[in-house]
């Protein structure tokens, strides 16, 4: 049983590595940084998903020799500072397509070129592809645009079940730094963020691998809130 899984340096991403090796399974991952803890446990590429043309050698670098994979899952996520949409220049919003959606395009497009058989994909998304809360700019859009890429891959990749998945709040490095630092004044969500639990990475990673078998009742493609499961 194996796993293939992008951006593992801390978070969500590192708690689901934990868990899949904790089961048995080979991992092979995709990130810009590889924790200590991790060393020498898993199948690693360096691979920083701004810059899209070194995505797919990366990829090959870990997966060459390999027919099928069981998971998996696009985890890698950017989010910058809660601002205006009038306020954030499309540079920045460029950055977070790039990560939150054409890397896991890249990717995508490597297992459908090396006809590798993948059993299910989970992306990682996020209730902002839906909310569009105010302050969430590119992020929102970026994670929209996510669901709409998983969607239309389902069509093409027909063997393979496709989920995008909203995974609910976590408190990661990641939240604690652009959204619960924000100011709830201008920005309504991050007062709601605040108040509403929040699961810690090890809490959610070990949701989703228990929820795995039961994304699979729903039609692939389909964007899933985990708090509506």
């Amino acid at each position: 049983m194996n796993l293939f899984i992008t951006g593992i340096g801390s978070g969500l991403g590192k708690a689901l590595v934990k868990v899949f090796l904790e089961e048995g399974y080979t991992v092979y991952a995709l990130s810009r940084h590889l924790p200590d803890d991790l060393r020498g446990k898993i199948r690693f590429s360096y691979c920083d998903l701004l810059s899209l043309e070194s995505i797919y050698p990366a990829v090959d670098s870990i997966l060459n020799d390999i027919k099928s994979i069981d998971f998996v899952i696009l985890n890698a996520g950017l989010l910058t500072e809660l601002k205006d949409i009038h306020d954030t220049p499309i540079y920045e919003m460029n950055r977070m397509m790039d990560i939150n959606v054409w890397a896991n395009k890249v990717i995508l497009d490597y297992f459908i070129d090396k006809n590798i058989k993948v059993n299910q994909v989970v992306a990682i998304s996020s209730g902002a592809s839906v909310n569009g809360n105010r302050g969430w700019h590119g992020y929102s859009i970026s994670k929209a645009a996510l669901n709409m890429l998983v969607k239309l891959y389902s069509r093409e990749m027909e063997e393979t079940h496709l989920i995008s998945l909203a995974p609910g709040l976590i408190l990661t490095p990641m939240l604690e730094k652009f959204v619960l630092s924000a100011d709830e004044k201008k920005f309504p969500s991050v007062k709601r963020i605040k108040e509403s639990p929040k699961m810690s990475p090890e809490e959610a990673a070990q949701r989703i691998y228990r929820l795995l078998p039961e994304l699979k009742r729903f039609q692939s493609g389909s964007y899933i809130d985990i708090r509506k499961i």
